[in-house]
């Protein structure tokens, strides 16, 4: 697998990229995964109107900082206009790369044209995609589905109007908005997509194990790859599924001291960002896939217990102190590769 993803100008130092992920890729988070090594880690989704209108929390989700080395602001949306100015505002908040989501299937999202929706309606996607290109000029990527059902799998001709448009690079989900994340990815499918259009095609889904991520590749012919819900309690993933595409090798896991030290630093950097006690919530759900995705205890009862009784704590210190005495009580197993990563697959799905 050779290094390197070029968007438009920008040119990515690694072809394993984390998708945009509502409560989970903020600030914090995403600087995290970058000093761990991932090249590319996306904003959470951010409404363009909402933006525009200055909604704090809104403005939360965009917010840019140091120690990133891109920054890509994904926006939602389904007005051409305020798409537009969203995206000029991205772009002057200091956005590299500037991603349309056509591909939310919440109802949420969709229920207000937006999202996968606008795979029902490619002619306005293709309007939000012109008002975008034309209103700032930085590198625009677009992150689709296969379609709305089964029986309109329409990312193929969606991808040919992008690439017309000027969209440097689109992401297909390997499932339709019917599917939500049931069933599995279809890689396969992508590949039409790929065959298409020239411009780089990122395939997304069911990607957690080097495996998977090499399978995905393969079959889908695509440039490169995109994380989602496998990231959850790993942020060191892309980082450490780059290095196995390159060499070959297993994918390594962070030992009890390394995984301790990203957690501590995590919680850190949510409380700082955010303030108390919102820091911490914020973090809990963080907390709680960190002590899910860790091998210890070994018993996943016992990891269950410890899960409901730290995110029950009330303090950033108490958190730090119960969550070094439940590794510290552990046997201590040093540095490993995952031997199953089909077992780290089900877990982490």
């Amino acid at each position: 697998m050779t290094t390197g993803l070029q968007i438009g100008d920008v040119k990515i130092a690694g072809r394993v990229l984390m998708a945009p992920m509502t409560g989970i890729t903020d600030l914090p988070f995403r600087v995290l995964a970058s000093r761990l090594g991932a090249a590319y880690v996306a904003t959470e989704m951010v409404a363009a109107a909402e933006l525009a209108r200055a909604r704090p929390d809104v403005v939360r989700r965009a917010a840019v900082g140091g120690g990133l080395p891109l920054t890509v602001i994904q926006l939602v949306g389904g007005d051409p206009a305020a798409m537009a100015e969203g995206a000029r505002m991205a772009e002057a908040a200091g956005a590299d790369i500037i991603d349309l989501n056509f591909g939310c299937p919440a109802k949420e999202v969709t229920g207000a044209a937006c999202g996968s929706a606008l795979m029902r309606t490619p002619d306005q996607a293709a309007r939000i995609m012109e008002a975008v290109v034309q209103a700032v000029s930085r590198p625009v990527s677009v992150k689709m589905r296969l379609g709305w059902d089964e029986n309109s799998h329409n990312a193929p001709d969606l991808a040919r109007r992008a690439e017309d448009l000027g969209v440097a690079a689109v992401t297909v989900h390997g499932r339709t908005r019917k599917q939500f994340y049931t069933g599995v990815a279809d890689w396969d499918a992508v590949a039409e997509v790929k065959q298409a259009v020239a411009i780089p095609v990122i395939v997304n889904g069911d990607i957690i194990t080097a495996e998977q991520a090499r399978e995905a590749l393969s079959r889908s012919g695509a440039d490169a790859l995109m994380l989602g819900r496998g990231v959850y309690g790993r942020p060191w993933l892309a980082a450490h599924l780059e290095r196995a595409l390159a060499d070959g090798t297993r994918l390594r896991e962070p030992d009890r001291e390394e995984r301790l030290a990203i957690v501590v630093e995590h919680l850190r950097a949510s409380v700082a960002f955010y303030g108390l006690p919102l820091g911490l919530k914020m973090f809990r759900k963080h907390l709680g896939w960190y002590i899910e995705q860790a091998p210890w205890p070994a018993d996943p009862a016992q990891r269950r217990a410890a899960k409901a009784r730290l995110c029950r704590l009330e303090t950033p210190d108490e958190v730090e102190t119960a969550l070094a005495t439940l590794w510290r009580d552990v046997t201590y197993l040093g540095n490993f590769a995952v031997e199953n990563e089909t077992q780290v697959s089900e877990v982490a799905a």
